[in-house]
């Protein structure tokens, strides 16, 4: 079984440096920018398991990007993570329907909880 793959967007330096140290400790390989536009770039380029975007982020917002991404490959898990759940999860802003959001602030432990579930259904 090949290494899950998580691609991590999100703009907060030190929010995405701890995020991806956690997911890799975990076992999972950990692509991550500091905005959507960047992680939106990557995703055309090779598959991932997991997108895991925060929703508020300059130039493309982790919504938009959820929702480009899933364009492209329909089978990609996305999880958002935010200070502003209801924003995620009202229904007129095309979200990927089975998308999960994790709000901040929230424990490490939560959130490769969250992951191994979401990729084990994979």
């Amino acid at each position: 079984m090949s290494m899950k793959r998580i691609l991590l967007a999100e703009d907060d330096n030190d929010m995405r440096r701890f995020l991806a140290k956690a997911l890799v400790r975990a076992g999972y390989e950990v692509t991550d920018f500091d905005n959507g536009f960047s992680a939106y770039e990557r995703l055309q380029e090779e598959p991932f398991s997991l997108l895991l975007t925060d929703i508020v982020m300059p130039e493309m917002d982790g919504i938009e990007l959820a929702r480009r991404a899933t364009e492209i490959d329909p089978d990609l898990k996305v999880m958002f993570i935010t200070g502003f759940a209801a924003v995620a999860l009202s229904a007129d802003n095309r979200t990927p329907s089975d998308a999960r959001v994790l709000s901040k602030p929230f424990h490490l432990r939560d959130l490769v909880n969250e992951v191994q579930k979401m990729l084990i259904a994979a």
